[in-house]
């Protein structure tokens, strides 16, 4: 496991999430309330840019395409693919996976996530 430098802590405001490489991975980092998170960039569902994505209720990112709902801090699906009406089809053959989740740590003013 390798740490990477992603960004400093003023880049992104609370509330607010960014994407980013770090090392050979695209990561999403949420800035929360309580703390830096970071997931794998993409849902899980039809692999939509989660960085599109919006956050929820504090700590929840919706996909853009599907409005899949995830935890940001664990991964958890917390509501699968639900819009338009009838993606539930689809949902038949891509059934319910959580994110990928990193540990992210902040060390002087830098925000760094752990990969591989």
């Amino acid at each position: 496991m390798a740490w990477h430098t992603v960004c400093k802590v003023k880049d992104i405001p609370v509330g607010q999430l960014k994407g980013f490489t770090a090392g050979d991975e695209k990561v999403v980092v949420y800035h929360l309330e309580d703390g830096f998170y970071a997931t794998q960039s993409s849902c899980t569902h039809v692999f939509a840019p989660l960085a599109k994505g919006k956050l929820v209720d504090g700590c929840k990112i919706q996909c853009p395409f599907h409005r899949a709902r995830f935890d940001v801090r664990t991964g958890e699906v917390l509501d699968w693919a639900n819009f338009p009406p009838g993606i539930q089809l689809l949902n038949v053959v891509r059934g319910e996976k959580a994110l990928k989740t990193y540990k992210v740590k902040v060390e002087a003013g830098e925000v760094r996530v752990a990969v591989g």
